[in-house]
Formats: C-alpha cells, structure tokens, sequence
C-alpha cells in the first residue's frame, strides 16, 4: 500500500487562521502552498543558510496590544504605523493630514494590477505561506507628481512566546512621487517568535522611494523578510538595512528595474554575536539600458556567529550603457566567526561598467598599534577601527533622528560609539 507522504509546509501552517476575505493573491498562495517544500542547503539561493530552527517548531498568532511608547523615535516628525505581532493597530498609530498619502489594508490592492506586475517572478515558500495568511499589512499609495511631507514610519513589535507575525506592505509611488519610509523590527518579551515579512512596492516614472530597515529583534527569535520592488523609467531606489538582531535573520531583497535611467542603490550593515546566523540575499535585474546602481554592504561578526552575502547583478542581452557597483566587507573578530561571501554578476550586455569585490578580514593590526600607542585603549582602539568600518553605510541614514537612535542602539549593544 502506498503511503502519502506528510506536507512539512501544511504541518507548519495548521491552525494558522487566515482572513474571511480571499482575494485573487491569497488564493493563489494558498493553492500553490501545497506544491511547495521547505529550502534546504542543496537549494542554491540557501546553501548557507539552515531553516530547520524555524520549521521544526511550532507558532502561533496573537493579536494584542502593547506600549508603543518604547519604540517612538524621539524628534522624529512622521507618519506613525504600528504592528503588532503583523497586526496593523490603527488605535496605536498616529497618521498626519497629507493629500499625498492613502493608506489601506494591504488587500485593497487592485489583484489585476498586481498580478501584471509579479508576473514571472518566483517566490518562496516563506514569502506564500506570508500572502496566504498575512494578519495585516498596509498599502501606502502615494499620489501622482506629490511628496510626503512627513517620513512614514512603520513600526513592528514582536510579543508572546511562539509566536508569528505575517505582517504584508505594498507601497506605490505613482510618476513623479516621493516619499521616504522608515520600517523597524523590535521585540518585547518574545520567546522564540517568528516574523515572516513581506514587503513589495511599485517606483513609477520619475519617482523617488527611500527605505531605511532597522531590524534589532531579541536574539531568540527568527526573521525572514522577502522584499521586491520594480522601478519604472528614470526612478530612483534606495534601501538601507541595519541588523543586529535574530538568531536566524534572511534579508532577501529584488529589484526589477523595468526601464530606462534608473537608479537603484543599496547599503547595508549587519552585526553578530554570539551565535546569530545573519543572511543578506540581494539581486538587481537589468533589463533597460542607461541606469546605474550600487550596492555595499558590510559585515562585522564575533563570537560564533555566521554572516552570509549573495549579491547579484544581472544585465540582460539589450541592456547597454549599465553602471552596476557591488562590495561586500568584512570583519570577524573572533576565530570562530564566519562569512559565507558570493557577491556575482551574469552579464549578457557588451557595453557594461559593472565591478564587484569581496573581501573577509580581522582587523588592521597596525592601526590598532598605532591607536594604542597614542594611549586609547584595546577596546576603546577596536571600537574606532569598527565605527569607522561601518561608518560609511551608515552616513546613507539621512534622517538625524533615526540615526540617533540608531547611534544609540549601538552603544548599549555593543558599546561603538560614532
């Protein structure tokens, strides 16, 4: 008799609840959940990357409320979002009059317009099981040919033990908007939770979209975010990632540059201690020709901790005159900390500037001499080195109060001081 063998994906969603309302993305999700198996290192996209201390355990969803006091970042005048454990808190937030922004529950996308723009593009098993049960989300559509006033900031709190948060955001900036979004992920009294992020948006023609991620979670808990975003012709891209907390953290993170005179750039910085396992996983497609980007990212690990990179570029066959950056930095400091380095191109142009490097290090003995022998201390000494190694990623964080606070974090976290 043959025996049918168990789905590990529809184990790990049972008893999940998912919304009354099913629209065509939901839907789509939810069918394509049952053809679909959890990565493992023989998957080339997570050779480094062990998700078993995610799928071997079971959670649950929790919709309660907290002090949102905590995690307001002081003087920073902005549109407040928050989310609880992925549920969006409209009673916690704070939104400012603004004809330039609507915001709405996420499904109020429209799904013919959605799908158009997805079409082909591959997800992972995270980024469905997120769709098909996504507790909340928002849609911010900011109008044609206007700006923002005000920095959207949309804060995530993670709360319980064992439990997930599926928290979906859409953003559309139509032709010619701007707007600058702040996310954070923080926990309070979390106990081996799970935050499954998505995050899509739409940067139309001559539209400019800035985001800065700031992910500081408690150590026992787990992070996955998949990310894509698809640029229009002479749009403008920018995304900054700090992280520093989760045991096990994914950043995956697309872009679709979908016409001419664009620009895409991103920057990141993550930091580990004792055992985390932190994953940057980028990609910028090309298919126009005349646009430019760059990528940095730079890692600092110590202790046992595992820092992975996987940056690609791709620049498609009838994309000429393309300027694509990409470097990857960085430093252990201890013996037993590790990174997983595979910055890549795959160009199919003639016409090309495109450069990429890697480079894995502890830190310069001969600056530390030096800094010692003008009487700093070893550790005062080591925390200069990082601050300055750090330093130019996080100079992109032109919000001054969002880069005080992040400032802050550092110091108590790890006692740098910039």
């Amino acid at each position: 008799m043959e025996v049918a063998a168990e789905n590990k994906v529809l184990s790990f969603v049972n008893g999940w609840e998912r919304p009354t309302e099913e629209n065509a993305v939901r839907k789509e999700a939810l069918q394509a959940l049952n053809a679909m198996e959890f990565p493992t290192t023989r998957v080339e996209d997570w050779k480094y990357t062990r998700v078993g201390k995610i799928t071997k355990r079971s959670f649950k969803q929790l919709n309660t409320t907290i002090d949102t006091s905590p995690y307001i970042i002081e003087d920073l005048d902005a549109h407040q979002l928050v989310f609880v454990n992925g549920y969006y808190r409209e009673d916690l937030s704070a939104i400012k009059k603004d004809d330039a922004l609507t915001i709405q529950p996420v499904d109020r996308v429209d799904d013919a317009y959605y799908g158009q723009l997805v079409e082909d593009i591959d997800e992972n098993v995270f980024s469905l099981m997120n769709k098909a049960y996504s507790n909340g989300g928002v849609y911010l559509h900011v109008a044609k040919q206007m700006k923002v006033e005000h920095p959207i900031h949309m804060i995530h709190v993670l709360t319980g033990d064992e439990v997930v948060a599926n928290p979906r955001h859409f953003i559309r900036v139509e032709q010619g908007g701007k707007a600058e979004v702040v996310t954070t992920f923080q926990s309070e009294k979390a106990e081996e939770s799970f935050s499954n992020v998505v995050m899509e948006g739409h940067v139309e023609a001559n539209a400019h979209l800035r985001i800065h991620k700031v992910q500081t979670e408690a150590k026992n808990c787990f992070h996955i975010a998949n990310e894509l975003f698809v640029q229009d012709e002479g749009s403008q891209f920018l995304i900054n990632t700090i992280t520093t907390g989760s045991r096990l953290t994914r950043n995956g993170l697309n872009v679709i540059v979908e016409g001419e005179n664009c620009h895409t750039e991103m920057n990141g910085a993550y930091l580990g201690t004792d055992r985390q396992h932190l994953d940057n996983h980028t990609l910028i497609d090309q298919l126009y020709s005349n646009c430019t980007s760059s990528e940095t990212y730079k890692g600092v690990m110590d202790d046992k901790s595992v820092g992975v990179f996987n940056g690609k570029v791709i620049v498609r066959q009838d994309s000429q005159n393309i300027e694509a950056y990409q470097s990857n930095g960085n430093i252990l400091l201890s013996k037993e900390a590790t990174v997983n380095s595979k910055p890549e191109l795959e160009i199919y142009a003639d016409d090309v500037r495109c450069s990429h490097g890697s480079t894995t290090g502890q830190l310069d003995e001969e600056a530390l001499f030096y800094l010692r022998t003008r009487g700093i201390s070893e550790k005062n000494a080591k925390n200069l080195l990082v601050a300055a190694f750090i330093g130019d990623v996080l100079e992109k964080i032109d919000i001054e109060p969002l880069r005080k606070s992040v400032d802050q974090h550092f110091l108590e976290e790890f006692g740098w001081e910039f």
